[in-house]
Formats: structure tokens, sequence, C-alpha cells
């Protein structure tokens, strides 16, 4: 090989075996983010330069192995096998070797090139568990070096050891051939002659895997044969079912089992010849930290308790940062409104873009210190103990324990993403509970919802805002459930399927993958804000802003403003009058003011949608600027926020004119503020809308994914149905609420 050329890894292992933190480390910020070909699963690459060379490393979905049964499986096997990289780094948990070999068999049943990264020594180490290198190198064919990913212990071996698989001479892919029993054995035989005589090994899959597979099952590989048409494709369907028969009438076991068994088998023998324990019978601190922890009684209540601790911890953390943040906003606008003519381009950056974009930005830091919580309980381990806990509950409501990741991801621990929490249903089998879930993940409280209700829990509930998030969390999980108990029941009825998993021993996060996987999530939201939001508030200030008044109303409001100015200008220039007389002509001034910006928000393209809307959400709370923000909440839960700023900053604009103010120094009030000082508003509209932003439809993309992955018909459903879920919702709540109010 060219010493120059560019080497191609695949990035492969189970979940939780330290994948994404060997990725971050080999690639750091570097990493790139797109989709498959032809599918919606995420694709992640990065590449850096090792002893001269450019290396591309691709971050391959998690999975147990190589079936074709979940669309992460089958997107990881069709990129090895049409991409052909130069080889595989297989992450292996050396804490639990035999089950992590069971996928690097596979690997070596493909032919594919494979170094492992023996990853986690130093948990094993501690654990009392001895790996003879040599000898699992021995066995299996393949170079083994041990990693601690976490702290980048071992990167430069594994990278020379790729390096020089990679560069070998001969790289023909070569199954590695176990012995199934003799009957298996033979019809393996027999199905592989049959492959090499059809047009099957042109898919670049070799004859001898493409036997094995056709005897487990595979559905992708049963759909190659279905669609050979020559006769040697279906001698070898005829042979797997031959012999399917009379190993299920002999032994009473089905095929695709018997032949993990014997994979297990191979594999139990190696792990004993390269295994030795130097401790026997210690309980593991895992262990004794699951027994309190996963404790029937205990874990509901520790988990809220979690889940309330991040939001104190948010609050608490971000609020000085939150402060600069906003001086930032407030010297921004002040220099623009003083060096900007006036008209509309000042208007629309001091209003739509400062009022608006800057009131969603301002809330990154709130963002970035959830991530970092978030990212501590998944490096921690105690994530996949979170899906644990709630799949007893889960089942109850007709979801399988899979669903409890997705909606977690979705933003269940809140500062999650609809989108990914859609796109990780793909390892739910039964089609109808993936359905259920795709339609329920939405209601979680997603990143991009938390700066809605953080600005209005502090508004508000100023003393009690992590109680109000805390119950806003509660909420979504309690709406989710009810919704998918109801789909369950009348829409897509069937028993869940069976709940497997993996609960990874408790390890200490590290500060620089905490940082990271922050870092990465809160430059995601942020880039989202720029491209997404400064658009949609663009167009929504001009819907605000045009049509313009008709010309009598404004030379109207315009010779009140005049004369209210010449009775304050006589005022000062008299003596004897009033205490306090001017100071009242200054406020009917500013009234005027307030007046003209209403009749002009009124007037305006976006006041007639939402004057529109009136009728209906008066009986939940709001008025008609909070439905200008809910229309284009479509678009982004984030413009909601910058929509209410937007709509507050031209009421700002107009009152601090009309009091003879700076415009920007009224533009620098917070908008929670002056939504609490509205008379529109109440804590229980507050309390409504943010039920409401909780439940109604999901943002544009999530809608866009939900199409791509089940559908336009669901994609509808979910646009609608959620929407007057949530008006079905908060008309109970306002309306009942205002009883004891």
């Amino acid at each position: 090989m060219s010493g120059d050329k560019r080497i191609v890894i695949g990035l492969a292992g189970n979940p939780n075996a330290g994948k994404t933190s060997l990725f971050n480390k080999l690639t750091g910020l570097r990493a790139h983010v797109g989709n498959y070909p032809g599918v919606t699963v995420e694709q992640k690459w990065g590449e850096l330069s090792h002893r001269g060379r450019t290396i591309k490393v691709v971050d391959l979905p998690g999975t147990y192995s190589l079936n074709s049964y979940s669309l992460d499986e089958r997107v990881a096997r069709d990129f090895l096998i049409n991409e052909r990289p130069d080889l595989a780094v297989n992450v292996i948990d050396t804490t639990n070797l035999e089950r992590n070999l069971y996928l690097t068999l596979q690997f070596l049943e493909l032919g594919l090139p494979v170094v492992l990264a023996m990853n986690m020594m130093d948990l094993s180490s501690a654990r009392g568990i001895s790996i003879n290198m040599a000898q699992l190198e021995a066995g299996l064919g393949v170079k083994a070096v041990p990693i601690v990913a976490t702290s980048g212990k071992g990167l430069e071996a594994l990278l020379d050891k790729a390096l020089e698989t990679a560069d070998e001479p001969d790289r023909a892919w070569r199954p590695l051939k176990i012995s199934y029993g003799p009957d298996i054995d033979e019809a393996i035989e027999v199905i592989e002659e049959q492959v090499k005589n059809s047009t099957l090994p042109a898919r670049k899959m070799p004859a001898r895997w493409l036997a094995v597979k056709c005897l487990e099952g595979d559905p992708a590989v049963g759909e190659l044969f279905a669609g050979e048409a020559s006769q040697a494709a279906v001698l070898a369907e005829g042979t797997r079912k031959r012999l399917a028969a009379r190993l299920r009438l002999a032994a009473d076991d089905e095929l695709a089992g018997l032949m993990t068994d014997r994979r297990y088998g191979f594999l139990a023998g190696l792990c004993r010849a390269a295994i030795t324990r130097t401790r026997q019978d210690v309980r593991e601190i895992s262990d004794a930290i699951d027994k309190i922890l996963l404790n029937r009684l205990l874990a509901p209540v520790f988990f809220l308790a979690v889940v309330y601790g991040l939001y104190e911890f948010t609050f608490w953390a971000s609020g000085p940062v939150v402060g600069w943040l906003e001086s930032f906003f407030e010297f921004l606008g002040e220099t623009a409104g003083n060096n900007m003519r006036d008209g509309l381009l000042k208007d629309l950056v001091l209003e739509g873009l400062i009022g608006g974009v800057g009131g969603v930005l301002g809330f990154a830091p709130l963002i970035a210190f959830m991530f970092i919580g978030i990212s501590i309980l998944e490096d921690s381990g105690y994530m996949a103990r979170a899906a644990f806990i709630l799949d007893r509950v889960f089942r109850a409501f007709g979801l399988h324990g899979n669903s409890v990741t997705a909606l977690i991801v979705g933003g269940g621990i809140a500062g999650g993403c609809a989108i990914p929490g859609v796109m990780a249903t793909r390892t739910l089998r039964d089609p109808k509970e993936r359905i259920a879930t795709i339609l329920v993940a939405p209601f979680m409280t997603c990143g991009a919802k938390l700066p809605v209700f953080m600005m209005i829990a502090n508004a508000f509930f100023s003393e009690n805002a992590p109680a109000v998030m805390m119950g806003l969390t509660v909420f979504g999980w309690a709406a989710a459930l009810v919704s998918a108990k109801i789909l369950r029941i009348f829409v897509l009825p069937g028993q869940p399927a069976p709940f497997v998993l993996e609960l990874p021993p408790y390890r200490r996060p590290t500060f620089s993958g905490v940082l990271l996987h922050a870092w990465e999530r809160t430059w995601s939201y942020v880039k989202k804000a720029g491209a997404v939001i400064v658009g949609v508030t663009v167009v929504i200030w001009l819907m605000m802003t045009f049509p313009k008044l008709p010309e009598e109303q404004k030379a109207f409001f315009e010779g009140r403003i005049e004369a209210s100015a010449a009775l304050i200008e006589n005022a000062r220039n008299s003596e004897g009058l009033p205490p306090g007389l001017i100071e009242a002509l200054e406020k009917e001034k500013a009234a005027i003011g307030r007046e003209e910006s209403s009749a002009g928000l009124r007037w305006s393209l976006a006041g007639k949608i939402g004057q529109a809307l009136e009728p209906l959400s008066r009986l939940i709370g709001f008025d008609w600027r909070a439905n200008i923000a809910l229309v284009g909440g479509f678009a982004a839960k984030e413009v909601v926020l910058s929509t209410l700023g937007t709509a507050y900053a031209i009421d700002a604009g107009a009152a601090a004119e009309g009091e003879g103010l700076d415009g920007e120094e009224t533009l620098r009030q917070r908008l929670g503020e002056r939504l609490a000082s509205d008379a529109a508003w109440s804590p229980l509209a507050a309390v409504s809308l943010m039920v409401f932003v909780l439940i109604y439809a999901p943002c544009f993309v999530t809608i866009v994914v939900i199409y791509r992955e089940i559908g336009l018909k669901w994609a509808v459903f979910s646009l609608i149905g959620s929407t007057v879920y949530a008006y079905l919702i908060c008309l109970a709540l306002y309306q009942g609420g205002g009883i004891f109010v």
C-alpha cells in the first residue's frame, strides 16, 4: 500500500463498550455528522494524522451483532460490506469479554480485517481480571491492544497496530471457519458451493458468510436469495429449510439458536484459556450500588431526586453566566441603537434580531450546564439504570423497555432532542411499539423548549423554578404514557415485546469527556438557533410589522402624542402646578404610545392571525400575542421565546418613546419581567402556556424525520393529534384551575 494513502477505519462495538469515548479521543472537535446514504441514521466521522498518514474514523452504530433485525444492525453491516473499510477497530469492554467478543466473531466470520481495542483495562485489573493478550490473538487470529479510552492510554499503540494491519500486503477478506457440528457444517459447505454457482458473490459478500447467514434465517440475506432467480439460490434455500426441520425434530431447537450456542461455546473455551481471575467471589462495587439504586422501592425515589438535582444544579451554576450574557446583549442593543439611523433596519436589528434571537441565545448557558449534568449521568452509567427503572412502568402502558431510552434521548431528562429520540426507536423490533414511541417522544422537555420554560419559571415562580421544571418533566412523562396507552388500546393494539438491557459498570466520568459531550450538544443548539431562529424571527418580525397602520390612524395617534407632549411642555414652563401633574401627563403620553404600538401589531398580518385564533386560545389563557409565538413554534420551539421577545420589544420601543426615554433602556428589561407585569398574564396562564408548548405539535424538522421514519400518515397524525391533545389538556387545566384561583 502506498505510504500516503488515506486509511478508513470502521469503529465498532457493543453499546456501553466505550466506543464514543474512544472516538472523541481520536477525533476531538474535528468530528463531522451526516446521514448514511439512503437512511436517516446519523453517521459520525472524523480524521486524524498518525505517523504521517491520514486516518478517517467512521463511528458505526453500537450493536451486539451483525444480524439485520434492527436498522442499526443493518446500517453497520451495510457500511462494512459496501464501503469495505481498510479495517474495523472493535472496541471491547474487557470487564465482560465473552459477550463483547460475540460481535468480534461475527466480524471475523465476515472476513473483515480487525484490530481489537481492549478497553477498560483499568477496571478489569481492579476486578482481578488478567487477560493473556497473546493467547487471545492466537485464538482469533487478530491483533489486540490494551487501552483506557477515557484517559487516552494505549491509543498510540492502537493506531500503530491499525496502520500495520491496513498495510499488510495480503488483506483479502478471509472468513473465519467455526465448527457448528457435523450437520450444520455439512449444510454450510453445500450452500456455500451453491452460492458460488450463483451471482450472489458479486454483491461483495463471501460465499461462506452468506451460507452461514442463510442457515440463520437472516432477513436481509433471505431477500437476496429471494431476488436471485438461479437454481443455485433455490437449492440453497431448500437446504436450509430441510436442515432446520430435521434439527427442530431431533433437538427441539431452532437452527439460529443452535448456531448462537456454538459461537458462545467457542468463545467460552477461548476465554477460559485467556482469562485469569486473581480474586474470586469479590462483590463488585457496581453490584453493591445497584442493590440500593435499583431497589424496587428506592429506585423511583432516587431517580426523581437525580432529575430534581439536575435542575437545581443547572439554575445554580448558570445564573452568573446568564447574567453576563444578558449584559452583553444589553450592551449590543444600546450600541446599535445609538449608532443606527431611525427606520425599519434599526427596528429589525433591535426588535427582531437582538430582542428575539438574543433572548434565545441568552439561555445558552442554561443549556450548556444542563448538558454537563446529563453527560455526567451518561458517562457514569446511571442513564442505563434509568431505562431499567422506568421499564417496569412502561410495560403497564404497552411500551417496550427500549422506549425508555428513546424518550430519555428525546428530553425525558431535560435537554435532549426529539429528533434523535425518534431515531433511537430503530432498536425496537415491534413496529406498533415503535410507532407509539415515535408519536409520544416529542412530549419530552427537549433542549428547544427549555429556554421557554426557564424564562417563564423564573418570571412567575422565581423561588420555585427548579420545582416547576421538575413538575413539567414529570407531566411530560405522564402525558406521553397516557397517550401511548390510548394508542396501544385503540390504534396500535398488541402486547409489548420482551426487554433485555445490559447495565454497564459504574464509571467515574472524566472531565474532558463531560466537557466534550456538553460542548458538542451546546454548539449544536447554538447553530440551530443561528440557522433556523434568525430566519424565522425575521419573517415573523416582518409579519408583525407589515402592513403598517393606515395613514389616518397613524395621524390620529401622532396628533394625540403631539398634544400630550405640548401639555407636558406647558406644564414644565408653568409655576404653582399640583405635585405629580407632570409625571401623570408623561404616563398618559406613554399610554398613548403603547396604544399605538398595540394597534399597529393588531393591524399587522401576524396580529390578524393571532386575533383570529384568540376565541379558542382565550379558553386556555393565551392572548393574541402568545398565539403569534405559538404559530412560529411550529417551525422551531425556540421561536416561541424569540417571537415573544420581538413582540414585547416592539411594545417596549413604543412605550419608551412615549416616556421620552432611550428605547434601548426599556428594551434591556428582561422578557420574563415584562410578561409577569402584563395584565394579560397570570401564573395559571403561564403554567398553561408551558404545558401547551410541552405537548403541542413537534417542530418542523421532527415532523420531517417522523415522515421519513414511519410515513406521511403518522407525521400528519403527530402534527394535528398532539396539538388537539395539548389544547384539551390546557382547557381542563386552565378552566379547572380558574375555579380554585
